[in-house]
């Protein structure tokens, strides 16, 4: 035991035993800076250099962007901002694409090229022009149908308005009502929610006398019926009847669509008007 105290002793002494290290002027030969070290803190001091730098390099890598240059660190923010960088590129892509197109259809109706009428908005994304509905046995065979079914579609006949005796109002399309008559607001008509290109058929029989696009109220038909009624139908797909044209009672005139700025889905904006002026649709048809 004491031979093991006494190597433990000496080994202690060892680490702990100071070195004198001077500086010696090479002329003068005078001690200029002389420093008394031992290996333990030696040791101690080789330790706290290399924590020191390890931590800064830690730092610096974590802080800085150097560490996108490290494979496999930081790989879920990396995807992300990719993610971020492709969805910009794709809207950017998506804007210029219409961008693109809205001043090649202004092109075109500058030099006569495009008729405003042709396209259902200025800004329309379709490139083609879709043809204009032809006659067929099967549309006609479709509009007999509709005919036949709305044969009972009778007015309320409950109107605070005086009119004539014995007129009955098609009801113009089938759906819901999503907007009623009020003139306080100046909403002179009904909003009707239905679905895309349903048929929208004329409430009596008449003349058309406006066929045709306006910016809010996109394409529109009007008609002129007897004994003083106007029916007016907005943001339609597609307009069957032109200007001039005699349409009967039930009849379909064009389809529901969801053109015009003064528009947030797919619907019909039927307006009523008698004498000249606007009166609720919902007093005259049972919707």
């Amino acid at each position: 035991m004491a031979k093991k105290h006494t190597k433990r002793s000496e080994l202690w002494k060892k680490i702990c035993f100071r070195y004198k290290l001077s500086f010696v002027n090479e002329n003068t030969l005078e001690e200029v800076f002389a420093l008394r070290i031992s290996r333990l803190s030696g040791f101690l001091a080789f330790a706290v250099v290399a924590f020191l730098l390890i931590a800064l390099t830690s730092i610096v890598i974590i802080k800085t962007p150097i560490r996108n240059y490290l494979p496999g660190y930081m790989d879920n923010e990396i995807r992300q901002l990719v993610t971020e960088y492709a969805l910009r590129a794709d809207s950017l892509e998506e804007v210029l694409s219409k961008q693109s197109l809205y001043l090649k259809n202004i092109g075109g109706v500058l030099r006569g090229d495009l008729q405003i009428d042709s396209v259902q908005k200025i800004d329309s994304l379709k490139e083609k022009i879709e043809p204009e509905l032809e006659k067929t046995k099967l549309t006609e065979k479709f509009v007999r149908k509709f005919e036949e079914e709305e044969k009972y579609n009778l007015g309320v006949l409950n109107s605070s308005v005086s009119i004539p005796d014995n007129i009955l109002f098609y009801r113009p399309v089938r759906g819901v009502i999503s907007s009623h008559f009020s003139s306080r607001e100046k909403h002179y008509g009904t909003d009707i929610a239905a679905s895309p290109n349903e048929s929208i058929l004329s409430t009596l029989k008449g003349t058309v006398f406006f066929a045709g696009f306006d910016v809010n109220a996109g394409y529109m038909i009007q008609i002129q019926h007897k004994n003083g009624f106007i029916s007016v139908y907005k943001h339609c797909a597609k307009i069957l009847k032109n200007t001039g044209d005699e349409v009967n009672a039930g009849e379909v005139i064009a389809l529901v669509g969801n053109t015009g700025q003064l528009t947030t889905g797919p619907h019909l904006h039927f307006e009523l008007w008698y004498k000249g002026s606007p009166v609720d649709p919902e007093e005259f048809i049972a919707f």
